[in-house]
């Protein structure tokens, strides 16, 4: 019993490994279970607990006598209902356009609040999202060191938490703080704004051993766009 839950597991994330790099798309299909039993070499109970997490994840959907459909590529898909800010942007008629400013590892001092999960240092990677040519949205992400694949040209094709995933940071959930504050004159500079109070989010990471792995903070210029959530039903 031991072995064949172990098999089910490493079966389960071989095939989100390959739902996350593209080899299965959403909307198609996933290869039959008597072809995965001969592709990984396990029995067919194997096969069919490994599209059970899956699916209870929501990854992949599965219909008697139609197999099974890869529903979401997202590595934290079962973190949340919500459709995400960015998402929305992309799904409206506004023109979005995401730019990396910067990918470097910085030092630390005490008084920043990545130094709570990171010590003294950690990668910082800031980007910009422009909507209709303005900047809108300013993110500052702070990750740990020593991680591969975490370049501005890498970061231009993947997304941040692919890129997490494929380093063995595997998301369980996270947490977001909404503040209004009062910003600064560079602030002011990046966002191109003459606002004086911006929404801040602040957004913390956790893995399953509920260490924090990404911590970001991100501002938005919502005196053009508001903020909004949209949910899933």
């Amino acid at each position: 019993m031991k072995k064949t839950r172990v098999l089910y597991l490493e079966v389960a994330e071989k095939l989100k490994e390959d739902i996350f790099s593209g080899k299965y798309p959403v909307g198609t299909m996933l290869p039959t279970e008597t072809e995965l039993e001969k592709l990984f070499d396990v029995s067919k109970i194997t096969v069919r607990k490994a599209i059970e997490l899956l699916a209870a994840d929501e990854y992949v959907e599965k219909k008697s006598g139609k197999g099974t459909t890869v529903l979401s590529e997202r590595p934290y898909n079962k973190l949340s209902k919500a459709i995400s800010f960015t998402q929305i942007l992309e799904n409206s008629n506004l023109n979005v356009e995401k730019r990396i400013l910067a990918v470097k590892k910085v030092e630390l001092t005490e008084n920043e609040k990545a130094s709570e999960y990171f010590g003294t240092e950690a990668i910082c990677f800031e980007r910009m999202y422009l909507l209709a040519g303005k900047p809108y949205i300013y993110f500052k992400h702070y990750l740990p060191v020593g991680l591969e694949r975490v370049t501005k040209e890498d970061l231009e094709k993947e997304s941040l938490y692919r890129i997490l995933y494929q380093n063995g940071l595997d998301i369980d959930r996270f947490i977001d703080d909404f503040v209004a504050i009062t910003v600064n004159t560079e602030e002011q500079r990046l966002l191109q704004t003459t606002e004086k109070i911006a929404l801040k989010r602040i957004r913390k990471s956790y893995d399953y051993n509920h260490k924090v792995i990404e911590y970001s903070e991100a501002l938005y210029n919502t005196s053009d766009h508001a903020y909004q959530i949209e949910y899933e039903t």
